[in-house]
């Protein structure tokens, strides 16, 4: 389910009642780790943090490059952690870390939960912590050399 928010705030006054405390905890992590340099924003429907263009305006499609955003879906919601995705090291420490009680549903990277309980939050705070702005330009640009 893509939002039409424009802002955070319209993005998160427009979750549904059941949904919005857990949306809200996981953004409160995100925001308490985020390393210095990325904005918050709304961007493909979600709430995102990116490169802002003035930082890194040089991408494929014109956009802000995305190291996380988090999403309400139809069944589920989402984490999804581009600073994951292509790293193998920050992929094997998530999936290391994650404790034996809680099931990752993950694929490349999106992080797929139905209740806050399904996530590790304090493990969240520390891959959200893991990329700068600098290690995700790094990465964006060896993607795009090869």
């Amino acid at each position: 389910m893509q939002s039409d928010a424009t802002t955070v705030e319209a993005y998160l006054a427009a979750l549904p009642d059941d949904r919005r405390p857990a949306i809200d905890a996981v953004r409160e992590v995100v925001v308490a780790n985020l390393p210095v340099g990325f904005e918050e924003v709304v961007q493909h429907g979600m709430v995102s943090y990116v490169v802002p263009l003035d930082r890194y305006p040089d991408t494929y499609n014109g956009l802000p490059l995305v190291m996380a955003s988090i999403a309400d879906q139809k069944r589920h919601m989402s984490l999804y952690l581009m600073g994951v995705y292509g790293d193998v090291g920050a992929e094997a420490f998530l999936r290391e870390r994650w404790p034996s009680d809680k099931t990752l549903d993950m694929g490349k990277s999106c992080v797929r939960f139905r209740r806050l309980d399904d996530l590790p939050l304090d493990l969240i705070g520390q891959v959200i912590a893991h990329t700068t702005v600098d290690d995700l330009i790094a990465a964006y640009e060896r993607s795009r050399a090869r």
